[in-house]
């Protein structure tokens, strides 16, 4: 193990451990996910890493044998949450989701976030299969990235955690913006109704951390792309 592995293992292993719930600004309950280490990767024929509340998964009820297809609807209720991983990608979905999922049956092609908050972690794709992620009010075309949704009837708020995004207004085709980035640089607002060419505007970091994005790339055998420097109150810069 290299210097970087065991320093993110301490740490995960120290911010994991609480068994908290990070409350944000806005008052949302974030669950922290403690494990005590960092998981494995999802043995095969395996879905869901763990489940809280009321989750449905194409309509039933999940447990943590249910499976999840590049096809499913994944639905959470108030107490809902969801992590769980298909194929290359693996996801967290909060409470008050909708998640559609869609593909062939070898791969995610694209997703579309009804409602609710998701955090997701895309693996690399042929240029061919370029993987689109589309809200009522935004569509986003990602390569091998990160990504934190929350979808709302008036606006996406989207943050690229790292990787490249293109972001576009689904009301304004003038209103578009390609982001690259590495920890979380470019969070944006994308707005239903705008002035022409002004419907993406910057936006704080809400609502998601770096342990969690750590977690979900742990479910399938990768880790992010940055090195954690700290404890887990270091990762609350000012602009978050």
């Amino acid at each position: 193990m290299d210097e970087f592995d065991e320093q993110r293992r301490n740490f995960l292993i120290k911010a994991l451990s609480y068994g908290l719930f990070a409350t944000s600004a806005a008052g949302i309950s974030v669950p922290a996910w403690a494990m005590g280490q960092i998981p494995d990767q999802l043995p095969p024929g395996r879905s869901i890493y763990r489940l809280s509340g009321k989750v449905r998964i194409d309509g039933r009820y999940a447990t943590l044998e249910t499976p999840i297809t590049f096809k499913s609807v994944i639905e959470t209720g108030a107490d809902g949450n969801i992590v769980f991983a298909v194929g290359k990608d693996a996801f967290i979905l909060r409470s008050h989701g909708r998640l559609e999922m869609q593909g062939n049956d070898t791969i995610l092609t694209g997703l579309r976030l009804v409602a609710g908050r998701l955090l997701s972690v895309f693996g690399k794709r042929k240029p061919q299969q370029r993987l689109g992620l589309r809200t009522r009010t935004a569509a986003i075309g990602i390569r091998g990235t990160g990504v934190y949704l929350e979808a709302e009837q008036d606006q996406t708020y989207v943050c690229t955690c790292y990787g490249t995004a293109d972001l576009l207004s689904l009301e304004d085709a003038s209103s578009k913006e390609t982001v690259v980035t590495k920890h979380h640089d470019a969070p944006r607002y994308i707005l239903a109704k705008a002035p022409a060419g002004e419907g993406i505007r910057q936006a704080p970091v809400i609502n998601h951390t770096d342990e969690e994005l750590e977690l979900i790339e742990a479910l399938v055998g990768r880790s992010v792309p940055f090195a954690f420097t700290g404890g887990y109150d270091s990762l609350k810069k000012d602009k978050y």
